[in-house]
Parts: structure tokens; C-alpha cells; sequence
């Protein structure tokens, strides 16, 4: 074969390797496509991660960093299965970036910080149009509980703030500010998120469907501890916390949520809530000087030991069938 012809067929093979159709190999989640509105890509970029050598890059860091900034086309990291002892970051300028790993029990970042809830979580994610799958983030400061001595401060997992972002069959565990739903509109399916504290927080404009949240608040009897902290600022901002469909469970007991701003807004809809629940389900905004008629603290359809509204805080909001299909329509995070 003649050296150009050899050359040729080289990068045809390299070519081939390097972009997978999205009717195989590895898929895109198809929910994504609903919520964003965007349309699925016909071929795609595919870099793999490996711990052993045998893929592109040794850390998922590494695989980003060599993403342009700017970049405009879908771009799979393919994260082999293994823990990575590194903190992810995906800036702002390097959207369409599609994280997949080997499952969600078999892929792992684990990262120990807690000096700066912006600086240290364990995955940052800035840039819009980002899609997570089967990966679970872990903040190793005080987590798993009695796996060290440290005290029990805030110690971010994962922080959220691109736009348009999905994640699916994801874990993400901590115990204090475990995620950081920051900002922007956001899709969890089939994640499970754990922690005890505030463990689901910020400004974000969310649908939790069908993930399990996993209370570990047992060893702060016998207070309790607190689901959410949503911080939505005033009545016109359209962000909140939507949990469609999901599982409460866990030990000790626990708060639905408490504000962590004056308009804060969670909704818990056909879900199933264990009797960890407190009766009352959620605080007030006293400690942050709000008062409670500004607040949207909700449930509807919900079954479970702990979800009966008997000995609900006064002050819960009752919605509208028509607010509520809003808030649960996926349009909602379109």
C-alpha cells in the first residue's frame, strides 16, 4: 500500500473513532432533547477517560481542559468506570459537553474541601447545555459521616449554574450544602441526593423527577434536619424547586425545607415522604427576616408516613391546580 494511501486510510480510522452516531455508542439521554428544545446532534466528539491509560486522558479535568473555549459542538467525555480523586470544573465557555460515566455506583469524583462554597465543590458546572450522566459527586469533608473528624460545616458536592442542563441516574452526597442548584434551569432524573443540612440549595429553576432524597440527619438528634434551602428573591423570579414523583427516605428526622431568601419556592408533588418528615414540614423565614406569606412552601398528591398535612405549618401555600400543572410541566425548565 502506498505511503499516501496508508495515510489516507489512518485518518479515516481516526475519524471514525473520534465521532459516534447518536443512534449508537453512547446515547444521549432522550429526555434532554424534550426539555431543552434543542435537537439532537447527528454525530458527535467522543473522548474517554481512563484511570489505566488505555483512553485519551487519565483525568476528566484533563479531557475538559482540551475542549476549545467556545466550543459550539457536542462533545462526549466518556468517563470509565473508577474514582476520581479530582475537582471538576466545566467553565462557562465550553458548552455542549456531555459527561457520561460507567453508572452511578461505579463512577465517582470525590474531592475533600469546605473552605469556599463558590471555590471548592467537588463538580463545578458554569457553562449552559451541559448533560450528566451516571456519575455520582462526592464532598469527602465530613462525608461518609464518622469516616473522619471533621465538624460539620458546609461542603459542596456539586454546584450548578450553566443553563439548560440535565442529569441523569447521577449521585451526589454530602452531608451540609450537598448540591448547589444555583442557577439557571435544570433537569434531575433517577439522581439520588443525600445529606442532612440544606443539602438542596440555591437559586435554580428545577425539576427533581423521580430521584430518591436520602436524609442523614440521625446524628443531629434531636434536632432536625432540613431538605432545601431554595434562595428565589422576589415574586417575579421563576425559579423554584419542583420534586415530581420522588422518594424521601433516610433516618433521623427532617424539615421539607426552609428558606434561604424571602420569595423561596419548593413544591413536593406525588411524592413519597417517610415519617421522617417533621408534622410541621417546613420552618419560616424568621432567621433571615422574611415573612411567611411571601414564601411558596407546597405539596400535593403526596403519600407516606410523613406526608400528612394535619400538622402542616399554618402558613403553607395551597396552589392552584393550574400553578401546579405549571410548575410540573416540563415546560416549565424549557
Amino acid at each position: 500500500m502506498a505511503l499516501l494511501e496508508r495515510l489516507l486510510l489512518f485518518l479515516f480510522v481516526f475519524f471514525i473513532s473520534c465521532f459516534t452516531r447518536s443512534q449508537g455508542g453512547i446515547n444521549f439521554p432522550l429526555d434532554f432533547w424534550n426539555v431543552s428544545g434543542l435537537s439532537p446532534p447527528e454525530k458527535y466528539q467522543t473522548i474517554t477517560v481512563d484511570q489505566s491509560g488505555q483512553g485519551n486522558y487519565t483525568t476528566i479535568q484533563a479531557a475538559i481542559d482540551a475542549i476549545p473555549s467556545g466550543n459550539m459542538q457536542w462533545i462526549c467525555i466518556y468517563v470509565k468506570t473508577g474514582t476520581y480523586n479530582e475537582k471538576v470544573k466545566i467553565p462557562r465557555d465550553k458548552p455542549m459537553i456531555y459527561l457520561k460515566g460507567g453508572g452511578k455506583r461505579k463512577t465517582s469524583v470525590v474531592w475533600n474541601s469546605h473552605n469556599s462554597i463558590e471555590r471548592d465543590p467537588t463538580f463545578i458546572s458554569e457553562a449552559d447545555e451541559v448533560v450528566v450522566k451516571s456519575i455520582t459527586f462526592i464532598n469527602s469533608y465530613n462525608y461518609p459521616l464518622g469516616s473522619n473528624h471533621n465538624p460539620i460545616m458546609p461542603a459542596v458536592a456539586a454546584k450548578i449554574s450553566g443553563d439548560k442542563s440535565a442529569f441523569y441516574r447521577c449521585g451526589f452526597m454530602g452531608v451540609q450544602d450537598t448540591l448547589w442548584d444555583d442557577s439557571g434551569r435544570h433537569y434531575f432524573k433517577l439522581c439520588s441526593i443525600r445529606g442532612a443540612v440544606d443539602f438542596i440549595m440555591g437559586s435554580g429553576q428545577s425539576i427533581y423527577e423521580r430521584c430518591t432524597i436520602s436524609v442523614i440527619a440521625g446524628f443531629l438528634s434531636p434536632q432536625p434536619g432540613f431538605i432545601t434551602a431554595q434562595s428565589r428573591d422576589a415574586a417575579s423570579d421563576p425559579n423554584g424547586f419542583v420534586f415530581k414523583d420522588c422518594n424521601v427516605i433516610g433516618n433521623g428526622t427532617t424539615y421539607l425545607g426552609r428558606p434561604w431568601r424571602g420569595h423561596a419556592r419548593v413544591l413536593f408533588y406525588n411524592s413519597t415522604l417517610s415519617d421522617i418528615v417533621v408534622p410541621q414540614g417546613w420552618l419560616d423565614g424568621d432567621f433571615i427576616g422574611t415573612t411567611m406569606k411571601d414564601l411558596v412552601f407546597a405539596e400535593e398528591g403526596c403519600r407516606g408516613g410523613g406526608s400528612s398535612l394535619s400538622g402542616r405549618a399554618w402558613w403553607e401555600t395551597r396552589l392552584s391546580k393550574e400553578e401546579i400543572r405549571r410548575l410540573t410541566s416540563m415546560s416549565y425548565v424549557r
